[in-house]
């Protein structure tokens, strides 16, 4: 075999190669061009889960581009109607559902702990469950009676289908207690904290997620209400929170539920809550 000849079949063989490997290049691209996920995602209910699912929701747009994925709030029971009615594709709520809801496919993606909170200059640093329920239901009215500063005790409630309130009432109510009607009803998280930072003898609950340096969480029956002591159960007041689906999750949705649940996705509850994985 003559050296030119050697030198053009090697050639052709190279071109050769290189095509074979464009082609599966341009194969591979082609397949996850098709496998790229794209759709919108409606997200409704509890607005103690809102701020998580939005987190959760900008680096999952970020990692998938063609996808839209809109948070909105009304409430925990809000957020269960619209699941089972299929009105969303996912309803967020922060408690556990009742029976008669328990008719839509249920993924805990987090837990999380209720904080009692007051002003930040409230003497009062701990209380027991039981002093926390004869506040709430309007029994103990003055602080000068938990050992504080003398002034009536200004109480701030969430409204009718909050998580929180749902919550809060069966973990410290009862069935048989209600909570005092001459409670503040605030609509959000927010609201309460904002309220009780501004009332020196404001008491209210808010979740976990939302303690920041404006107002002081307290100390139930000597317990700090912090991740480690609800992991290891120490601490009493906490519930889950949920994504709810009508059926079961398919496509884009199955996709950002099982990317919420993964590694990935549970680091992020885990900056602001107690991941479930």
């Amino acid at each position: 075999m003559s050296k030119l000849f050697k030198s053009k079949f090697f050639a052709i063989v190279l071109v050769m190669m290189i095509t074979v490997v464009a082609g599966c290049g341009q194969e591979k691209e082609a397949q996850s061009e098709e496998n790229e996920l794209e759709g919108t995602i409606q997200i409704a209910g509890s607005t103690s889960v809102q701020p998580l699912s939005e987190e959760l929701v900008k680096a999952f747009m970020a990692e998938n581009n063609k996808v839209r994925i809109n948070v909105a709030g009304g409430g925990s029971g809000a957020g269960v109607k619209a699941a089972a009615a299929g009105t969303a594709d996912i309803g967020a709520s922060s408690r556990e559902l009742k029976e008669e809801e328990k008719n839509v496919k249920e993924y805990v993606i987090a837990l999380d702990g209720i904080a009692i909170i007051v002003h930040k200059d409230n003497p009062v640093n701990d209380l027991s469950q039981e002093d926390i329920k004869k506040i709430f239901a309007g029994e103990i009215t003055n602080w000068s009676e938990l050992g504080g500063e003398d002034g009536a005790i200004h109480v701030y409630n969430r409204e009718d289908g909050s998580g929180t309130r749902g919550a809060f009432t069966e973990l410290i109510m009862g069935k048989e207690v209600s909570i005092t009607d001459k409670a503040i009803i605030q609509n959000s998280t927010g609201a309460v904290r904002t309220a009780v930072a501004g009332d020196k003898t404001g008491i209210g609950y808010i979740s976990l997620g939302g303690i920041n340096e404006e107002i002081k969480a307290l100390k139930v029956d000597g317990v700090e209400a912090t991740v480690e002591n609800i992991k290891t159960k120490t601490y009493k007041i906490y519930r889950p929170f949920l994504y709810l689906t009508q059926k079961e999750p398919e496509g884009v949705v199955k996709a950002y539920i099982d990317w919420v649940l993964s590694l990935e996705g549970q680091g992020i509850v885990a900056e602001h809550f107690i991941p479930v994985k």
